[in-house]
């Protein structure tokens, strides 16, 4: 993993391979909301809003939620990515947004789960690269206890199984609070990604469940993230909250996707 883009002008080199042991200087609890389908807009807001929070002394915090189908694109994604007409995107429904944070081009469907945590690094005396580091390692044990071999891609952030990509990582630091983070293909409909380049690449795409031999469940993955949470950023307590506190946020049912013709 390599050059990860944070936030405008500026980039790391993260140090693969290596995890580090993380210590806050003060008491380290983790609030953590599981959320069910969220649009994109909103998780911008409510990132906005846990990370005047945690500028503030305030918890650190973690998203963990579902988006409507449609396509984001990160500081090194383009319009060149997705080779779909606009009639096409249209007649899918699917909205293209752009978004401030590393990563490319990622398609967002139904059978994937986000995780988005909000730290402040001055609490671990922590560097970016060193963040990035620990959350593709985070990312790259999800898989691996679920009996996938996979592995990490210089210069490729995310997680690969062979040349697929299962797990997407793009994330933002501003002002030391870090924001969006990884996107994981439990079991959503890998032929929709045809015609989407995710991160520039061609469209080979992975799933969990399409590299396992046994069901795969998102609530399983859910469960693993927050343990993984735990342990990688030595949390000595989490509080889980199935609502957000702010702006009541309305749930999204997942559109029907709407097969190639």
């Amino acid at each position: 993993m390599a050059n990860a883009i944070l936030s405008p002008g500026y980039s790391v080199m993260a140090l693969p391979g290596i995890q580090h042991e993380w210590h806050s200087t003060g008491d380290n609890f983790l609030e953590a909301y599981l959320l069910s389908v969220i649009s994109l807009d909103d998780l911008v807001r409510l990132q906005a809003r846990f990370a005047y929070d945690i500028s503030g002394g305030g918890n650190a915090a973690v998203i963990v939620c579902e988006h409507p189908p449609g396509i984001s694109i990160g500081r090194t994604g383009s319009m060149a990515h997705i080779r779909l007409s606009p009639e096409e995107l249209a007649h899918r429904n699917w909205p293209t947004l752009w978004l401030s944070r590393g990563g490319g081009t990622l398609l967002h469907l139904p059978g994937q789960i986000s995780c988005y945590p909000i730290l402040n690094l001055a609490k671990y005396r922590k560097t970016p690269g060193e963040y990035i580091n620990q959350l593709n390692l985070l990312a790259l044990a999800l898989v691996q206890q679920l009996g996938i071999a996979a592995e990490l891609r210089s210069g490729h952030p995310g997680v690969w199984v062979g040349r697929r990509q299962v797990i997407h990582l793009g994330v933002a630091i501003r002002n030391g609070i870090t924001a969006f983070g990884i996107t994981v293909n439990v079991n959503p409909d890998l032929e929709l990604f045809r015609g989407i380049y995710c991160d520039g690449e061609s469209p080979l795409m992975t799933s969990l469940q399409r590299e396992s031999p046994t069901l795969i469940r998102i609530q399983t993955v859910r469960q693993r993230l927050l343990e993984l949470l735990t342990e990688f950023f030595n949390f000595s307590r989490i509080s889980v909250f199935h609502q957000s506190p702010y702006c009541p946020l309305t749930p999204k049912r997942h559109a029907s996707a709407i097969p190639h013709r």
